[in-house]
């Protein structure tokens, strides 16, 4: 059994609505064995991992897991709950598992759950699946082991290194529980919080709106001293020392006792309180030196006040690292026993550190390691009361007297910083502060910290927890704002693009509008990333753009399967149709396959949101009933061109709203009422009515423009503006070249040809079409021979090609197929195979007599256009170029060219 592939989905997917990793296993040995069939094999599993009892697979109960594996179950399952039990053991929550065929023998697909937290880039999945792999082989062998404890340590390690720290996770955990999308970089501390324009960033406790000036003078402690001084601010006189001598002469002059510190220091290192003596500041400037503070030293208690956007949010009193001797253990024995508190960590990861016990802390304590205390002794290991040296904190929130409070809020208002850690030192949080003057403070403000921790507010030892994330969300998003912009997210099998276009277009007046589609990622109408942009990394590249007011995405098959979405809601979903396209691919087998993908785009719009479906699809329809997408919760939208379809008579029967054409209109229907819109024969790309499945598109793309608000009339004007031809480049572009007529599409599947074809017949007769065509060759054999029997249909000559991306298949084996299923459909119909576009569209443009149009079906849109445009075409506009049969009446039925021979394994 081996790993042969693992791929992370970062977002709602089709199997939960959460990230998950989906690892391809191979069984090899291990095909067709069940767990049944070796003699001990559950017991010896159950003894490696007993927490495997509790598992409660399909039977919804613990021990279900168990009754599998006693009644047999394949070993991709059992690798499934092994991962699931090894992750729950390092500290690493997750619950959902499933594996499926990925339709070879002894080939399966184990999903596993993350965390939402956990780095797009973790190793943890990885390393875990391996060792679980490990782990049933080895119990599958005979041998009776246990996970290596080393082994589950290091990925514990790893897992807790790459996780987010205490300030950050409590900050995306607020803005979670307030609806506001989060988005983590990797493995650090950056989040992004909101989209668009709303977008906010946040590295631990600092925004991006933290001044860089209030973080510099705050990390210069001599400069903030000065500055709060001069501003009357009780704070420790001191100085700057860069050598011994410097160090040793301002003990003189300030008295002992002194604090020595660097000037730029951070979480307390190397700070030394207490100092009385020449002897002890030399020491103390060689370890901190070259460049250090020395400054009086004040009486009182350690205090941390946060203020968050000119409020104090919390305060705490902060106390050393220390043990208390019980009279039989080491010093080094009773550091050990307060590091077992799972609480405490290395470094920032948990909400308390781990006590280290070296040189600074012996010094400290007086004693040595293996000296033992008497009981009941408080040893101190470190001076300063810093968290990150192992220090511990007692809220004092609900104590902190009015006078500290403005006090605080001043320093941090005179510092510049939205978020800011105030030090002081005081006698008591709770007094009033004495009024300043020209004498020497007793107690007064230390330090002020630019991104300060938050973890002793978070998890005091002692006192009440402050939810100090979410004071900074909301400062960060005040009056309940959820950080989010208008989205729109477009998917079917075709449409899709000409869809998002369209509705971006509609909604692009007056607004910056952000577009992810097949061609690439615009901004405002420009190109920001040219690529194939439907998966979800193109819709992050939208929804964290800063200028982008509307995001509107298109949602291809592949990137949902592959990688998930690129966001969890959306206020209004689209789903143009759903047929045979793809099948073969990523799993899909049949129709019904892709429609559950699709699907996942109808699930994720939220509550309240707009769900925009196509009545005239039986596949689309369906997608209405699924428990998954709660329709009952969004409103419901159809678009369509039969207004007769029972469905639609029922939805407007009971107060619905659906755009359909009616009467040669583009109309909105709400009820009984009918607001017209635009004329079909005005439509762009429709060309007249000829394109019917143009009208479809643009019904859709008004149904979503509505549903975020737009006017009738607006979407009416800006619809009649639309240039295909510039807005919607190759998808029903038509050309002219001198007396013959080019129509470019990307039409590559059954249903998509044979719209584009039946526009054809309408506009220059069935018998004067010519075509060069190519045809993907990733998809299943009788799909190529569909999309050929609709071509032989017609067609009365075509010149063939391939991609220049073969996509598996051998040199020229796709054109092959396509003309043997064209001859045995039409044995009277003229082929020809060319090498390339460039041969196949001049070989076309051979057979083409005057007056007659030849439909190109292109591999990519930009060289076609190029070499097109190198011979002299011109647009051609979208209007009818000759005489048309009149308009159909609403609600016309084309007849199909050919039955599609593809197997759709039922109907909804």
């Amino acid at each position: 059994m081996k790993i042969e592939s693992l791929r992370r989905l970062r977002g709602p997917n089709v199997y939960l609505s959460r990230p998950a990793v989906v690892a391809r296993i191979r069984l090899e040995e291990l095909t067709g064995q069940e767990t049944s069939d070796v003699t001990g094999f559950t017991e010896r599993l159950l003894r490696a991992l007993p927490g495997l009892a509790d598992h409660h697979c399909a039977a919804g109960a613990p021990g279900g897991f168990v009754s599998r594996l006693r009644g047999g179950t394949y070993f991709g399952h059992v690798t499934e709950h092994v991962c699931l039990e090894l992750s729950q053991l390092i500290g690493r929550d997750v619950s959902f598992g499933r594996t499926v065929s990925a339709g070879e023998t002894g080939l399966y697909d184990v999903i596993l759950e993350c965390p939402v937290d956990e780095s797009p880039e973790s190793r943890v999945p990885g390393k875990l699946l391996d060792a679980a792999v490990e782990l049933v082989l080895a119990i599958h062998a005979g041998r009776a082991c246990r996970p290596p404890a080393e082994r589950l340590a290091d990925l514990a390690a790893i897992a807790e290194r790459e996780a987010t720290g205490p300030s950050t996770r409590a900050i995306i955990e607020a803005a979670r529980r307030r609806g506001i999308p989060v988005e983590r970089f990797d493995d650090l501390s950056l989040v992004r919080l909101g989209w668009g324009t709303r977008r906010r960033m946040a590295w631990a406790a600092m925004t991006d709106r933290t001044s860089g000036v209030g973080i510099d003078i705050a990390c210069d402690k001599h400069v903030t001293r000065r500055l709060l001084g001069e501003a009357g601010i009780p704070v420790a006189s001191g100085g700057v020392a860069t050598t011994p001598e410097e160090a040793v002469r301002l003990l003189a002059e300030l008295g002992p006792p002194v604090v020595v510190k660097p000037r730029r220091g951070r979480q307390g290192c190397d700070v030394v309180l207490g100092l009385d003596t020449p002897e002890a500041v030399e020491r103390a400037f060689a370890a901190a030196g070259p460049d250090v503070v020395v400054e009086r030293q004040l009486t009182g208690r350690d205090y941390r006040v946060l203020v968050v956007a000119g409020e104090v949010v919390a305060a705490a009193e902060r106390i050393a690292a220390h043990v208390v001797g019980d009279g039989e253990s080491t010093l080094a024995e009773l550091v050990e026993r307060v590091n077992a508190d799972p609480r405490r960590g290395v470094g920032h990861s948990r909400v308390l550190t781990r006590i280290t016990l070296d040189a600074a802390a012996l010094q400290t304590a007086g004693l040595g390691p293996d000296e033992v205390p008497p009981d009941g002794r408080t040893v101190w290991l470190r001076d300063c009361a810093n968290l990150s040296t192992g220090g511990t904190s007692r809220d004092v929130t609900d104590q902190v007297h009015p006078d500290v409070t403005r006090l605080c809020q001043r320093v941090a208002a005179l510092v510049g910083l939205d978020i800011a850690g105030i030090d002081l030192r005081l006698p008591d949080i709770a007094a009033p502060l004495p009024p300043s003057g020209e004498d020497e403070p007793a107690s007064g403000v230390i330090e002020v910290n630019a991104v300060p921790g938050l973890r002793m507010h978070l998890a005091p030892v002692r006192g009440r927890s402050r939810d100090v994330g979410d004071a900074i969300v909301r400062a960060m998003f005040p009056g309940g704002s959820d950080g989010r912009i208008p989205a729109v997210a477009v998917t079917g099998t075709n449409g899709k693009t000409t869809v998002t276009r369209l509705i971006s277009h509609l909604l692009s007046g007056g607004r910056r509008v952000g577009t992810a589609t097949t061609d690439g990622v615009y901004v405002d109408g420009r190109a920001v990333y040219l690529a194939d942009a439907t998966g979800p990394r193109s819709a992050q590249q939208v929804l964290g753009d800063p200028q982008v007011e509307v995001a509107v995405l298109e949602t291809a098959r592949g990137g949902l399967l592959r990688r998930g979405l690129g966001y969890d809601w959306t206020d209004v979903g689209v789903v143009t149709n759903i047929t045979a396209d793809h099948l073969g691919q990523d799993g899909l087998a049949s129709i019904e396959d892709l429609a559950h993908v699709k699907a996942v785009v109808a699930e994720r719009v939220r509550d309240g949101g707009t769900l925009v479906l196509n009545v005239d699809d039986p596949w689309v329809r369906s997608l209405a009933g699924r428990p998954r997408v709660r329709a009952d919760r969004k409103r419901l939208v159809w678009f369509g061109l039969d207004p007769a379809n029972p469905v639609l008579s029922e939805h407007l029967g009971r107060g619905g709203t659906a755009y359909v054409v009616h009467d040669g209109w583009l109309v909105q229907a709400t009820g009984a009422r009918r607001t017209p819109l635009l004329r079909l024969a005005e439509v762009p790309g429709a060309y007249g009515g000829a394109a019917p499945h143009a009208a479809a598109n643009a019904l859709a793309a008004i149904a979503a423009a509505r549903a975020l608000g737009a006017r009738p009339e607006t979407v009416a004007a800006r619809l009649a503006e639309f240039d295909p031809t510039v807005d919607n480049p190759g998808r029903g572009t038509l050309l002219r070249l001198g007396d013959v007529s080019l129509f470019l599409d990307y039409a590559h599947n059954p249903a998509a040809l044979a719209a584009t074809l039946r526009t054809l017949h309408r506009l220059w007769g069935t018998d004067r079409c010519v075509a060069a065509v190519t045809l993907p060759g990733d998809r299943r054999d009788d799909l190529l021979a569909a999309s050929a029997q609709i071509l032989a249909d017609g067609l009365t000559r075509a010149v063939l090609y391939d991609d220049c991306d073969p996509r598996g298949r051998a040199p020229g084996e796709v054109s092959r197929l396509v003309e043997r299923e064209m001859r045995a459909r039409r044995p009277q119909i003229r082929t020809v195979r060319a090498d390339g576009s460039r041969e196949a569209v001049t070989a076309a443009l051979g057979l083409a007599a005057p007056g007659e149009v030849v439909l190109v079906i292109y591999e990519k849109w930009a060289s076609m256009r190029d070499f097109l445009t190198g011979l002299g075409a011109v647009s051609a506009g979208s209007r009818p170029v000759t005489p048309v049969p009149p308009v159909p009446p609403a609600g016309w039925s084309a007849p199909q060219l050919v039955s599609s021979s593809v197997t759709d394994h039922g109907q909804p």
